[in-house]
Parts: structure tokens; C-alpha cells; sequence
């Protein structure tokens, strides 16, 4: 494989120091004359690693004051399944849950096919804000069968479901089926967004498995657009 040229090293290497919070959101990036200094390059090298990174979003140059770290998007790994706080774990970040509603309901006929029950099994219903450092990041809407999880408390929903579900309950989480909708918010979820109901979010509907196949989760969950982004990888299938 050729190696990379010298202004893309440069430019993974900023990438690295923004990961490791050695260069923080916000925060200027050293100058020019410095980052020659540290990478023993051109002007003209260190000006395409930095133009790189300005395209890409990672920073903002600002006139006459200098080129600065830009809060990035989480990229949501779709693949990999993991509670909130481990999506955020690679941040310097406090993240929390405001629980909203948690109550015990019949299961309608939609939310017993959703969770493979009866309709009018005792579900819990759960609807919680997620923040990032006080930043309201997603709201999430919960169903869970109460006949798996009869000690599900309130307190166990502002901290980990997952945590709960796999350490105290000791069952295996395998897998979810999920399905990703570009939408307008509901009018509840952009108060609690904090956004215009003019701006598209993301919702992301969920059904969640056992190792044993068993269905101990459907949720809704909705993003701000302007936090989220999802990336997939797709392999051509070869005949």
C-alpha cells in the first residue's frame, strides 16, 4: 500500500490529539509556524492538513483569530451493541438521564407484536431525555415486558438499562433490529430537543434480543441531527 502523503499524516495526527482530549473542542489548534515546528514540514503542508480537516468538519477556521477544535458528530456505530454512556465512553463527557415517565400499561396489539407477548401484558413504559454534559442529546421511549424485569425500578432508568439487565438480572444481551426514519419531531420532542419543529431529526426504532432469541426490549429513540450521524459499511455480494 503507497504511504499516505505527508499533510494526511499530519491531519490523522491532529485527528488523534482531538481524540485523546489533548486538543479539546474549542480550543485553538497551535499556529502554523508551530505544527512546522513540531511535524518538520512546509507551510504550504501544514496549510492542506488543516484545509483537510476544515472541509472535513473536524476544525473551523476563524479570520484573523486562528483554526479551532469543532464539536464533532458522534458517529453511532449501528453494529456495535452498547448502552448511551459507552456511545460517549471515547469522550471527555457526563452524560445522565432525566426520567420523564415510568409506568406500568397494557400492551396494545402493535406493542405485543413488537415484543413477541399477548396484547394486554403488563409492559413498562419509559421515556427518558439523555444529555451529554447538560446538552439534551436524545429522547428515548422504552417498552419492556414487566414479567422479565418485575424489580425494574425508576432509580435503575436514570443510570444503565443494559447495565441492570446483563449485571444484576444476569442475562446475555445479543442483538437488536433496528430501523432508522428521517422525521419531523413531534411537538413534545423538539421542547424537550431543545430545536425548532421545522428541523428533521432521526428516529430509531429498535427491537432488542436475548441470547436465547427472547424479545426483552422495543424502543424509540430521537436524535438531533445536528449531534448524530450513522455510518454504515456495505459489501457487494459476489455471485
Amino acid at each position: 500500500m503507497a504511504r499516505l502523503p505527508m499533510y494526511r499524516q499530519i491531519a490523522d495526527a491532529i485527528r488523534g490529539k482531538i481524540s485523546s482530549g489533548e486538543y479539546k473542542v474549542g480550543n485553538a489548534l497551535p499556529t502554523e509556524a508551530q505544527l512546522r515546528e513540531e511535524f518538520s514540514v512546509s507551510r504550504v503542508t501544514v496549510r492542506q492538513a488543516i484545509k483537510l480537516l476544515v472541509e472535513s468538519g473536524e476544525l473551523e477556521s476563524k479570520q484573523g483569530s486562528g483554526t479551532y477544535v469543532k464539536e464533532n458528530k458522534v458517529n453511532y456505530d449501528i453494529y456495535q451493541q452498547s448502552s448511551f454512556a459507552e456511545k460517549w465512553s471515547h469522550l471527555d463527557s457526563v452524560t445522565r438521564s432525566d426520567v420523564l415517565a415510568f409506568e406500568i400499561r397494557s400492551a396494545s396489539l402493535t406493542m405485543a407484536e413488537h415484543l413477541n407477548i399477548c396484547e394486554g401484558d403488563r409492559v413498562f413504559y419509559v421515556k427518558r431525555v439523555r444529555y451529554v454534559d447538560e446538552n439534551p442529546i436524545t429522547v428515548e421511549e422504552t417498552w419492556l415486558p414487566t414479567e422479565m424485569f418485575p424489580d425494574l425500578t425508576y432509580q435503575v432508568m436514570q443510570g444503565s438499562k443494559y447495565e441492570f439487565i446483563e449485571n444484576q438480572k444476569g442475562m446475555v444481551i445479543d442483538r437488536s433490529e433496528q430501523e432508522i426514519i428521517p422525521v419531523l419531531p413531534p411537538s413534545d420532542i423538539a421542547d424537550l430537543l431543545g430545536i425548532d419543529p421545522a428541523q428533521p431529526i432521526i428516529e430509531k426504532r429498535t427491537r432488542s434480543h436475548l441470547i436465547d432469541d427472547t424479545i426483552f426490549e422495543y424502543s424509540r429513540n430521537y436524535f438531533k441531527s445536528s449531534d448524530y450521524k450513522f455510518t454504515l459499511v456495505a459489501k457487494r455480494h459476489r455471485s
